[in-house]
This record gives C-alpha cells, structure tokens and sequence, in this order.
C-alpha cells in the first residue's frame, strides 16, 4: 500500500510540474527566434523550422514563409499565412520558415485609447511605459484604424536575390476604417541585425481575411498591451544556405531601414 500511495504522489507531481512548465505564465518572458534578420538580408529564404514546431514555442509573433511567400502573423496560438494579394488564411502545419519569433504573450501593461493616434504617438506611449530602450517588448494592439498601409513581399524564386531587392517591387495595400490587430515586437538598438531594432508590426484584419506587414497606421481607438521579455532563444539554422552567407554587412541598418518601411 505505501508503495502503491509513494507511486501516486510521484505521478501526481508530475503532472503539477508538466502543467506548470507549459503554462503561459512559465514561458512569460521568454522570446523563441528562428535564424536572423542578417541573414534575411542575405537572401537565406528557406528554413528548417515548421508552423507545428514554432506554435510549440509561443503563441504571439511574426515572421515570413520558405521562398519569402509573404508574412506571417501569429495570433491566439493560430499561424496565419498573409499572401502577396493581401489575402490572409490559416498556415498548415508542415509549412516552414525561414526567419519568425514568437513568444507566450501574457500583457505586463494595457492601455486603452479613445482619442486617435498615429505611430509615432502610439510608439511613444509604449516607450513611456516600458522606461527603457534596453528591453524587448512584445506588442499588441487593438482597435479601429481609421487608415492602415501595409506591404506583403511575392514569393521569390532560385537563385534568391537579396532581401532589399526582393521587397523593392513588394505589394502595397491601404485600409480604412478597418478594425483589426498589430501584433508585433519592439526591439532594443543592440538587437539590430539580429532583430529588427525599434518597432516591426504586421497587421491582421478583424474578420481574419486580409493583413500584412505593417508601414504606418492612424488609430481611431483601441487597446495597447505590451509584454516585456528577458530572455531570447536564437535557433540557428544549419542549412548551407545560412552557414555560407555573408552576415556582417557594414550597412545592415540602412538595408533594415529600407525594407522594414521607414520606421
């Protein structure tokens, strides 16, 4: 009897410990990132990494798809695919990626707004909040935009050119009065080549059907929440592709600046 009892404590502790290490609450902080950014830039555009395997890792972040084949967005532990035409539908589980991060989004800070605001009074209220340009920050904001403009890059074919390339004949859109999500991070400047430093953003509709990445908005109204993050866990890749690109490039600020949109 006392061995059967000594066996179920030991059961029952591990399940508490099992739960406890998959809950939101145990992975609040921690940012999971697959390849870099440099290495976008240099044309690495196919990835080991499946949606099924970075869902595992957090349910909030972004990234793009093997081949650049447009954006991603993650939303509620849901993977959706933004297409050049500014479509927007689920991700199968066995598509890869080639650059995303994703985090366990739990909000350390929420803000509601009533007035209406552009990017660079929503970014300042965020900054006000956090204190610090030395912390990552996960982003989520809320609301009716009032005008939205995104960009989603076309699928690229072998051999890949570079990135700055890639996105200078990208697909533009422009929403207004549309509701929906920006879901995204802000990144500290020492970040910059492995993330993009200061604030990346991509855009889902409401009704789920269109988005993209992020070039500037005015919202109307909405909430802000924001999750700070101490921790980042770079998965680097171990293609040919990654291992035999060129990823010190003396202008990787200018090429991010260039193709992230300005901001």
């Amino acid at each position: 009897m006392t061995d059967a009892r000594s066996g179920f404590w030991d059961w029952a502790r591990s399940v508490v410990e099992h739960r406890r290490a998959h809950s939101p609450a145990a992975h609040a902080g921690q940012l999971y990132q697959t390849s870099t950014m440099d290495a976008l830039l240099a044309g690495v555009y196919d990835g080991e990494v499946t949606v099924a395997e970075l869902l595992s890792h957090g349910d909030f972040g972004l990234g793009t798809f093997n081949g650049l084949d447009g954006e991603m967005i993650v939303l509620d532990g849901t993977c959706h695919h933004l297409r050049a035409d500014g479509t927007a539908v689920s991700a199968a589980p066995d598509e890869r990626t080639p650059f995303a991060a994703v985090t366990r989004f739990v909000p350390g800070h929420t803000v509601s707004l009533t007035e209406p605001a552009n990017w660079a009074e929503v970014t300042t209220r965020i900054d006000d909040l956090v204190g610090s340009a030395n912390v990552m920050c996960a982003v989520r904001i809320r609301g009716d935009f009032a005008a939205l403009q995104t960009r989603t890059v076309a699928a690229q074919h072998h051999p890949y050119p570079p990135l700055v390339e890639a996105t200078s004949s990208q697909a533009k859109a422009r929403f207004t009065d549309v509701s929906g999500t920006l879901a995204g991070f802000r990144m500290p400047e020492f970040e910059q080549g492995i993330s993009v430093a200061g604030y990346h953003l991509h855009f889902l509709t409401a009704d789920q059907r269109r988005g993209g990445h992020c070039l500037d908005f005015q919202l109307s109204s909405g909430t802000i929440e924001v999750a700070q993050l101490s921790e980042l866990h770079l998965s680097v890749p171990q293609t040919e592709a990654f291992r035999g690109a060129a990823l010190n490039a003396a202008d990787t600020s200018d090429q991010i600046r260039r193709t992230e949109g300005g901001h």
